[in-house]
């Protein structure tokens, strides 16, 4: 056994290459040897022509790695607030809302009312207990459409928050399962979910009056947008899917001798034309990681958004020495092939049940997709929009399977085969290969004519997670990799 490699099945033979075809079965074979070395014909060949195969299995281990944020670029939002045993989540919204340009006004409109709507397509949490916001103009900095930003945003930089930028002539009160404000969808018969705030008359009449419809960045000047941020109830989250802010007036104009009134809406949105911002904050995040620290000789999390990400750790250089080392022929050392090499993580939390009776992190499921991404990628992957790289960053979603008893078990596997290939080929690895696993929300686009789908866009998940999974150091199940390998 060589020195930090668990070699559980090691098999090494050297054989010539006639085909892929033959190569793939002897790798077949091979994993049904143990403790063997078989040599394919080694009198009839040529020593140049002689490939080695071996298998070798290495431990693994993993570590809770704190998130401090994630680029925020939300399609949807987070609004809320939830307590849960994976930490107290608050979610908070900034956007701008988009300028109507070259719109005006009839000469004799007169301001009604501004309502603020707020759409939902579902939440995490309560859908009984009451939650309350704020609506504040935000009166200090500009959010810029082209720049970057996280979700720790410093809502200080945006908005000062006093009385004058309060545009709420009330306090919203929400019950998420309440739908006396919803919207009915003859398409599909269903109802959407909606928030509906009357804002103060004084700010209906500023707001009528400043009437910058020339650009985007003219109306930005004189309306920065709005801050939205819950103020009481810690049961529940929205998954908020449309904000935009309506103006009623009316006007008079005349027709056939006679004064006649009309009443008209006009309507300001937060699409995909401006920029919008999600910040979100873990309560005593350093508490929360050490109370999941308390039990990682058994398991791991990856709780989002920008809460808790898991470190895989590979021990890199030792697998490299250890295939160089048995790639070794007659003082020369063949070109390395990592041949199959599959990852799996094991998932613990997923919950199976129907109906309303189930507990608070029941709400918080497992991550419909995860990237196993170096840590040292993270950020330049995401602030790029790159897309999954087998030797960078490489995609799985939530698969269901069965145990050898039949039971369902659920995971996410990783093809490292072409990752170890180029890693091992390097001048210089480290001690250690860290890589994490992150929550991610995949876009992906469909050929019918080909019958394939490729992914699109792969983006830091703003979406409620927690990921409960078997941790490498696991006492009744350690992690391990079994990696196949050849030399030619």
């Amino acid at each position: 056994m060589k020195q930090g490699a668990i070699m559980m099945d090691r098999v090494c033979s050297t054989i010539r290459v006639y085909s892929v075809l033959v190569l793939c079965s002897l790798f077949l074979a091979l994993n049904g040897c143990k403790d063997d070395v078989v040599t394919a014909g080694s009198s009839l060949l040529d020593d140049n022509d002689k490939i080695i195969v071996c298998s070798d299995t290495f431990s693994l281990s993993s570590n809770l790695a704190p998130c401090g944020s994630i680029i925020t670029a939300p399609d949807s939002f987070l609004l809320g607030e939830i307590a849960t045993d994976y930490g107290t989540v608050r979610a908070e919204v900034l956007t701008q809302l988009a300028c109507p340009v070259g719109f005006q006004y009839p000469e004799t409109a007169e301001v009604d009312s501004i309502y603020l709507y707020i759409y939902y397509r579902d939440w995490v949490g309560s859908s009984t207990t009451p939650m309350a916001i704020n609506v504040y103009e935000i009166d200090r900095g500009v959010m810029e459409y082209n720049l970057t930003y996280t979700s720790d945003i410093n809502i200080a930089d945006y908005c000062s928050m006093d009385d004058s930028t309060l545009l709420v002539a009330r306090q919203p009160l929400i019950i998420a399962g309440n739908k006396a404000d919803s919207v009915y969808n003859s398409s599909t018969g269903t109802y959407q979910p909606m928030v509906r705030c009357r804002m103060s008359d004084d700010f209906a009449k500023r707001f009528f009056t400043m009437q910058a419809y020339v650009s985007q960045e003219e109306f930005n000047e004189f309306f920065k947008g709005l801050y939205i941020t819950p103020t009481f109830g810690s049961a529940t989250v929205l998954h908020i899917t449309d904000v935009s802010m309506a103006v009623y007036y009316h006007f008079t104009y005349n027709r056939a001798g006679q004064d006649t009134t009309v009443t008209d809406m006009k309507g300001f949105y937060a699409n995909a034309e401006v920029r919008g911002l999600n910040r979100i904050e873990y309560r005593e995040k350093e508490t929360l990681v050490n109370n999941l620290l308390a039990d990682s000789a058994h398991y791991s999390y990856v709780i989002a958004p920008a809460g808790v990400y898991t470190r895989m750790q590979f021990p890199m250089l030792q697998i490299e020495q250890t295939i160089m080392q048995s790639l070794i022929y007659k003082d020369t050392v063949k070109r390395p092939y990592v041949n199959l090499a599959q990852l799996q993580v094991d998932v613990l939390n997923v919950y199976e049940g129907t109906g309303t009776d189930i507990s608070r992190n029941d709400w918080l499921q497992p991550a419909n997709y995860m990237l196993l991404i170096k840590e040292e990628s993270v950020d330049r992957f995401f602030r790029k929009k790159e897309l999954p790289a087998d030797t960078v960053a490489i995609l799985s979603s939530l698969t269901t399977g069965t145990d050898s008893l039949g039971n369902t078990i659920y995971y996410y596997t990783y093809d490292l085969n072409t990752l170890l290939t180029n890693q091992i080929r390097q001048e210089m690895n480290p001690d250690t290969l860290n890589m994490l696993l992150v929550p991610v929300t995949v876009e992906t686009t469909t050929n019918a004519s080909y019958g394939t789908t490729s992914v699109t866009s792969v983006r830091q998940s703003q979406v409620m997670s927690a990921t409960k999974i078997r941790s490498a150091q696991n006492t009744d199940s350690p992690l391990s990799l079994k990696v196949v390998y050849s030399g030619f």
